[in-house]
């Protein structure tokens, strides 16, 4: 059932992709990878000529689009085999479902004759979070979880000092003291961009540590509850009263720009952000941030479990050469080519446990590395949730409907940002949503 589901949502999102997967051009083999617009996967493509030099005869060709549009065609190549893609940049929220469905390649024979790849050295969470049966199926770029960066100078001359392990409210209260208008500052910078990976990233923790769940373990929607509801206004009236200009539309990269240009006191969002809020090069608050754990309310902590990770579709036509250009991207040895090439803060973090014993990787990342590290660690239902769920995931819920169900109802979220509908009748008309979907789980349980 949830197979067939899926195959459908994703026939109805298909964009027809790029040809020429697979295919052999002038003077040899071309890899098509999908890939999503992210700083750290600008980087991998400028390096990639070094890959080309190593292994004649293998070109690249990089399909790179912003985060919405790369799952929807994505999703729709892989479900369809439609062939498009050699290499695919998915999550943890594809990979165990993909594998299940037989729409992967199992990468544990590839790595295993892979002198020095070593995929224990991958943490744990990270590494078990892309598997299905205990295989990997995907290999992780880089990892996150979520956590607050702030500024430590606007922090001292407010008097503020930042807890080890802040609440939300205290959060609020901080932005609303922050919130600077006149200045151009906002007191917090959150997504309010529709999107199930978008908005409803930073928001679902805020829900799961509030005491809020999608579905109770009977599969009733509860985005009506009491906890649901009162997550959603404080999210709402949050972003509305003190962060960002724009706020229905920003998304991670636009908050990143924000953050970086000294537009917001705070921002909460992946750790990953540290590629942009300390890089020299771009941001203008570099040696001015302090980083904190993702807030709670009810719960011991409430960061999301996250990690980019390339996969091979099982109608590749050559996993060969997919596998020695995901190798070169995920091995130990790349980590060193992007910090010696543009700067150790630029280096993909949360993957490698190799990544952060390297001295000048800890030299640069000593404000966020253990932070990073920390919340990856204590991101799992039991420390992040105070109900058990019946289904896996912290910031989204690892079903295939997902993808439908968690855009619909961010739209209803971004719409009440922008003041163009109540908390109120976003959460009814997400309710009906949800309830559609719990009601087909039902029945198979039946």
């Amino acid at each position: 059932m949830r197979k067939l589901l899926c195959l459908l949502a994703a026939t109805a999102l298909f964009v027809t992709g790029c040809a020429g997967a697979g295919s052999f051009g002038n003077g040899g083999r071309t890899l098509v990878i999908a890939i999503d617009s992210n700083p750290q996967m600008k980087d991998a493509i400028s390096l990639s000529s070094e890959f080309e030099k190593a292994n004649p005869g293998v070109h690249l060709k990089f399909v790179s689009l912003p985060e919405n549009e790369a799952r929807a065609k994505i999703t729709a190549s892989t479900a369809t085999q439609g062939g498009e893609f050699d290499v695919v940049m998915i999550s943890n929220y594809e990979a165990p479902q993909w594998a299940a469905n037989g729409w992967l390649e199992n990468l544990e024979p590839h790595m295993k004759a892979t002198p020095g790849y070593d995929e224990n050295d991958f943490i744990p969470s990270i590494r078990q979070s892309l598997s299905y049966e205990n295989q990997m199926y995907a290999v992780p770029f880089y990892g996150e979880s979520s956590f607050v960066v702030y500024r430590k100078d606007l922090f001292a001359n407010a008097g503020i000092t930042m807890p080890a392990h802040p609440t939300w409210q205290q959060i609020a209260d901080y932005a609303a003291k922050l919130d600077d208008k006149n200045a151009g500052v906002a007191g917090i910078c959150l997504r309010g961009k529709p999107g199930w990976g978008e908005s409803l990233a930073p928001f679902t923790t805020v829900a799961n540590t509030f005491g809020a769940q999608w579905f109770d373990k009977d599969w009733n929607a509860k985005l009506t509850s009491p906890e649901f509801t009162q997550a959603a206004n404080f999210y709402v009236n949050l972003v509305r009263d003190h962060g960002e200009v724009g706020a229905s539309s920003a998304g991670f990269s636009e908050c990143g720009t924000r953050y970086a240009q000294g537009q917001a006191a705070m921002w909460y969002d992946a750790t990953s952000m540290t590629g942009t809020t300390e890089d020299p090069t771009s941001s203008k608050v570099v040696g001015k941030n302090g980083y904190a754990p993702a807030p709670v309310e009810k719960t011991q902590a409430s960061g999301w479990l996250y990690t980019w990770a390339l996969g091979i579709p099982k109608v590749a036509k050559d996993s060969g050469d997919a596998w020695k250009f995901m190798a070169w991207m995920t091995d130990k040895a790349y980590a060193k080519k992007v910090g010696e090439t543009y700067g150790w803060n630029r280096v993909p973090p949360g993957t490698r446990q190799s990544t952060y014993e390297i001295p000048q990787y800890r030299d640069a990342a000593k404000a966020y590395a253990q932070p990073t590290l920390d919340g990856i660690a204590d991101a799992n239902q039991q420390k992040a949730m105070v109900s058990p769920v019946p289904y896996p995931g912290l910031q989204f819920v690892g079903i295939p409907e997902f993808q439908d169900l968690g855009t619909r109802v961010s739209q209803q979220l971004s719409a009440a940002i922008a003041g163009q509908t109540s908390v109120a009748d976003a959460l009814a008309q997400s309710q009906k949503y949800a309830a559609t979907v719990g009601k087909s789980y039902q029945e198979v349980q039946g």
